[in-house]
């Protein structure tokens, strides 16, 4: 589950996962090359109903490589939180039987709570009612930091592709 180039076709399906203990931010790109998009979130039940959810998320899609963000401490230290994502991504990889891998996720909460300020003019978290873009939906805090793991994913393999030919 390391970061070495993943064992997916580049027609292969990638989903992202920010894990949290109340949901999962999520994210998918059609293959290496493709553009990391946000599916949305999943509030979280339980473990066994979770990975159900999740199992037929990726059976549905096709996916065909789990990327889940590995959430260091800044200076690259693992925390309790780390550890808990990486004993989830282990629990992934045997329940739902796709290849597994870890990404650092470290800042993405805090440039998704950006680029949404930007993009929508409103902090994310903050539910009172008012009218949003039909879009805004989909796009929290946690699918837009999946949609950031994934995009930075996809730019350093591709970036390492094209350093090898």
């Amino acid at each position: 589950m390391g970061s070495a180039a993943p064992k997916v076709s580049a027609t292969g399906k990638i989903l992202a996962v920010d894990y949290g203990r109340a949901r999962f931010g999520l994210a998918m790109a059609e293959s290496l090359q493709g553009i990391a998009q946000p599916l949305g979130t999943l509030k979280r039940i339980n473990r066994n109903e979770d990975m159900r959810r999740l199992r037929e998320l990726v059976r549905d899609n096709g996916v065909k490589l789990i990327l889940v963000g590995l959430p260091l401490r800044l200076d690259g230290a693992r925390g309790e939180m780390a550890e808990e994502t990486q004993r989830f991504a282990e629990r992934m990889r045997k329940q739902i039987g796709v290849a597994v891998e870890m990404a650092d996720e470290r800042l993405t909460s805090w440039e998704a709570e950006r680029m949404l300020e930007e993009e929508f003019g409103r902090k994310s978290k903050q539910i009172d009612g008012a009218s949003v873009k039909k879009d805004a939906a989909k796009f929290t805090v946690d699918s837009v930091a999946a949609t950031i793991i994934l995009r930075e994913y996809l730019e350093r393999h591709n970036n390492a592709a094209q350093e090898e030919s």
